[in-house]
C-alpha cells in the first residue's frame, strides 16, 4: 500500500537538471544598524545556490550570520546589496514553538489552517501523516507531554504540511541530547527520501551537516562569507564512523579553521567520486 508521504526519490541533485535552481544568492549582503549609527555586517558577498530536492548544509561560527540567510531566502528580510531568488520557502526555527494549549495534530495542522482549510480538514489532513513519522497515539497529547525529539517531529510535520517547496531549518536539533539527536538525524534523512524538498540546513555540527547534506557550505566568522563547499557524494544511509564521513568531517573543519583566520574563499572537490 503505497505510502501517504509521496514513495518516491528525488533524482540526484548533481545529475543534469533542465529546471533552474530552487535558490539563487549572488554577492548577498546584509548589515544591520547599531543604536549609535553604525552598522554590524552579518553577511558579505555571499553566493551560493541550491538545486531542485538538493539538501544543502550550511555550517558557520556562531554569529556568522547563518539565521540570517534562512531569514533571507525565506522573504523575511531583504538583502542591502546583491540578487536573491528562491522558490517559496518557511522557515522552521531553533526553537520548536509549538502552542501549549493546542494538541500535538492541532499544532501540525496550523499550516494547512492558515492556507484555507477547515479545522475538521486540516486535522484529518495531519492525522493522516502522524503513524508515518513515528507519532501515531500522541495525536491529542500537549506538547509538554512530548518528548524533546517528539516536539521537534510535530515542528516538521508543520513546516512539511506548509506544502512550500524549500524548507529553511534552522539548527532543528541543537537543543537535543546526543542519543535523541542522531535518532533525529537519521529520521529526518528518511522523511526527505519519502517527501523530497529542497532543504537549507543550518548547524553548527560538522559531522551532522556530512550526514545528512548532498552538499555542504562553509561560512567564515562574522561577516559570514563562504570560505568553501564541499560536494557530498556518499552512498545513504551514511555512517558517521565511515571513512567518507570521517575524510569530510575533517576537510570541513579545516575550512571552519581556515574562516576563523580570515582566510581567502575555496572550493572544496566533491568525495565518494
Amino acid at each position: 500500500m503505497p505510502s501517504q508521504l509521496q514513495s518516491r526519490l528525488a533524482p540526484h541533485p548533481h545529475e543534469a537538471v533542465l529546471d533552474p535552481p530552487a535558490i539563487v544568492l549572488e554577492g548577498v549582503t546584509r548589515a544591520y544598524r547599531e543604536r549609535g549609527g553604525g552598522a554590524v555586517r552579518a553577511l558579505q558577498e555571499v553566493s551560493l545556490h541550491a538545486a531542485n530536492g538538493e539538501l544543502l548544509a550550511v555550517v558557520g561560527p556562531s554569529g556568522c550570520g547563518k539565521t540570517t540567510l534562512l531569514e533571507l531566502i525565506c522573504g523575511l528580510q531583504a538583502p542591502d546589496s546583491g540578487t536573491l531568488s528562491s522558490a517559496a520557502a518557511v522557515l522552521m526555527p531553533q526553537r520548536d514553538l509549538l502552542l501549549p494549549w493546542l494538541s500535538a495534530v492541532e499544532n501540525a495542522a496550523l499550516a494547512p489552517r492558515i492556507s484555507g482549510l477547515t479545522r475538521g480538514q486540516a486535522r484529518r489532513h495531519a492525522e493522516g501523516l502522524f503513524a508515518e513519522l513515528g507519532l501515531h497515539g500522541f495525536e491529542d497529547s500537549r506538547p509538554g507531554e512530548l518528548s524533546g525529539g517528539m516536539r521537534q517531529r510535530v515542528a516538521f510535520l508543520r513546516t512539511l504540511l506548509s506544502g512550500k517547496p524549500v524548507l529553511c531549518l534552522d539548527e532543528p536539533f541543537g537543543a537535543l541530547d546526543a542519543i535523541t539527536r542522531a535518532e533525529m538525524q537519521a529520521w529526518l534523512a528518511q522523511a526527505l527520501a519519502r517527501e523530497p524538498r529542497t532543504v537549507v540546513l543550518v548547524t553548527h555540527d560538522v559531522e551532522e551537516a556530512v550526514l545528512l547534506a548532498d552538499r555542504l557550505v562553509v561560512l567564515s566568522a562574522r561577516p559570514g562569507r563562504v570560505v568553501g563547499e564541499l560536494d557530498v557524494r556518499l552512498p545513504r544511509p551514511r555512517v558517521r564512523t565511515d571513512a567518507g564521513v570521517v575524510g569530510l568531517r575533517e576537510r570541513a573543519l579545516a575550512l571552519l579553521h581556515d574562516g576563523a583566520r580570515g582566510a581567502g574563499t575555496g572550493v572544496g572537490a566533491g568525495a565518494g567520486e
